[in-house]
């Protein structure tokens, strides 16, 4: 396994967050970048942060499917919070 400092330093973007210590940041600049939305970084890391993880990868995978998307960040939360209303 990697350690975050290594897997930081692969990473295509170089305006990311630099104070990465926490696996919950490391996974929010994931979405962040995967979705292509990296002017709000802090967003998917409070994200990352208080809501489910099986919420969110659901989400993101849903949002892989649209591949001509003008803006994935938006279906993404779409999807989101369907899934937050169907879970309580």
């Amino acid at each position: 396994m990697k350690s975050i400092g290594s897997a930081i330093a692969e990473a295509r973007f170089k305006d990311r967050p630099k104070n990465i210590s926490k696996e919950f940041q490391m996974y929010g600049v994931f979405l962040a970048e995967s979705l292509q939305d990296t002017k709000r970084y802090s967003l998917y890391i409070k994200l990352a942060k208080t809501i489910d993880r099986s919420l969110l990868e659901e989400a993101l995978n849903f949002t892989k499917g649209y591949y001509s998307a003008k803006s994935k960040a938006k279906i993404f939360m779409w999807k989101l919070q369907q899934l937050n209303k169907t879970t309580l």
